[in-house]
């Protein structure tokens, strides 16, 4: 079993971080930089394990991308300079690239398989694979299309209206990458409004989408072209210092460049409902993705309930926010989210059974979880279960107990978040 020991009963945090490039955003802007035609650079690109599997899946279908740590640079193809890979498509743990890909692969003549990690073989492809399928691309994988491997056969495609049964950007990507390759117009109709850093790259590289509420279209045949991409900070690793600034005593923290897509920032407007001290400068709203500075400290906060509308908005910071609630008077309700179970885990079950060995007060559930606070939390062993926010989570949860806490599997973090421990341990001077 390989362990980690964790950094335990924390005094202080104080200090400056300049916060990795957002995961969505540099898978996308590796995609679109690829189908757009003329070069493309990336810069504070992501290099979590995630998005290396990116690359490596556009440079299998013939493109030249040339990394140099953050900064990347795609000699774009356009969508009829993708090529028939050779070899398999391996996606690792990343869900975000199989599904866009898909999209991606959809409307191209060719042959393709993707595949990915033991995580992915779990995970459902039907809601991306049935729409695709509609649009006239052929499909086939374990149980009809429900798992990986998946392979594709792409081509002639026809505009269709979709009503996406769950609210994910994912599968929302997928049908507009496919429609823009399609006969006509494909619309996309949510059930709730997510994240749209997709409608936006689509704009950035020079296309058109109408956004009407909860509907989103493209038409088919556009050309896009080569644009540059700045990748603001991730809001979503962010997440992870601003609870650490908020639960531990004699605190403050500034987190530099942070992403503040209003479909991303469900986590501002609960920790500011739960009465956490943070604050919020240097915006730059104008920007092809609004960035911003953050402020927090250590804040005497309150429970809550969270659900409807916000959860799409804050989906990937739930296992963080129920660490938060721990240390919140009062009951903290998490409802709605009935997503975490097709996560990299089952986030519901882990989340609840993992705080609950540090001596959490939680119970999980049919779409959510109930966490009373405010508790202090002890030790134990941990177990991250390959999954990059669980680990990150009880790391963080490790800086108030008040024993050793060792975590398995530390090395998931890497995914989203390889400097994770070395920006924490920064902190920690």
């Amino acid at each position: 079993m390989n362990t980690t020991s964790l950094t335990v009963h924390v005094n202080r945090l104080t200090g400056e971080i300049h916060i990795p490039g957002d995961k969505s955003i540099s898978h996308r802007s590796i995609m679109f930089g690829a189908i757009a035609e003329g070069t493309t650079t990336i810069t504070n690109f992501l290099t979590g394990d995630d998005c290396l599997s990116t690359i490596s899946c556009f440079q299998k279908l013939g493109v030249e991308i040339i990394q140099d740590h953050e900064k990347v640079t795609i000699h774009g193809t356009g969508f009829e300079g993708l090529q028939e890979p050779s070899e398999i498509l391996d996606v690792g743990n990343s869900g975000t690239t199989i599904r866009l890909m898909m999209g991606i692969l959809a409307g191209r003549p060719f042959f393709s398989t993707l595949i990915g990690d033991d995580s992915i073989a779990k995970r459902p492809m039907t809601r991306v694979t049935k729409p695709l399928k509609a649009l006239g691309a052929g499909i086939d994988g374990r149980s009809g299309g429900e798992y990986t491997p998946i392979s594709i056969r792409g081509g002639s495609l026809k505009g269709i209206e979709y009503q996406v049964p769950v609210a994910s950007a994912q599968v929302k990507s997928a049908i507009l990458l496919a429609g823009l390759q399609a006969g006509g117009t494909t619309k996309v109709i949510e059930t709730a409004k997510t994240r749209d850093h997709t409608e936006r790259m689509i704009q950035h590289f020079g296309g058109a989408v109408e956004v009407d509420g909860l509907s989103v279209s493209v038409q088919g045949g556009q050309q896009l072209k080569a644009a540059d991409v700045h990748v603001p900070g991730d809001i979503s690793s962010a997440a992870f210092f601003l609870v650490a600034g908020a639960i531990v005593p004699n605190s403050e923290i500034i987190l530099r460049n942070v992403g503040l897509n209003p479909s991303r920032t469900g986590i501002i407007d609960v920790m500011k409902e739960m009465g956490a001290d943070l604050e919020i400068f240097n915006e730059d709203l104008a920007a092809f993705e609004p960035v911003g500075d953050m402020r927090i400290k250590t804040s005497s906060l309150k429970g809550m309930t969270i659900g409807g509308d916000l959860i799409p908005r804050l989906i990937d910071e739930i296992p963080v926010i129920a660490l938060l609630a721990t240390q919140a008077e009062g009951v903290t309700v998490i409802k709605d989210a009935e997503e975490l179970k097709v996560k990299e885990t089952n986030r519901i079950d882990t989340v609840v059974h993992e705080l609950a060995k540090l001596g959490a007060r939680i119970e999980a559930t049919n779409d959510g979880m109930i966490i009373h606070g405010r508790t202090n939390l002890s030790g134990g062993i941990v177990d991250s279960y390959g999954d990059h926010r669980i680990g990150m989570m009880l790391a963080i949860a490790a800086l108030i107990c008040e024993k050793e806490v060792n975590l398995v599997d530390a090395g998931a973090i890497s995914v989203s978040y390889p400097n994770f421990f070395s920006h924490l341990e920064n902190l920690l001077s």
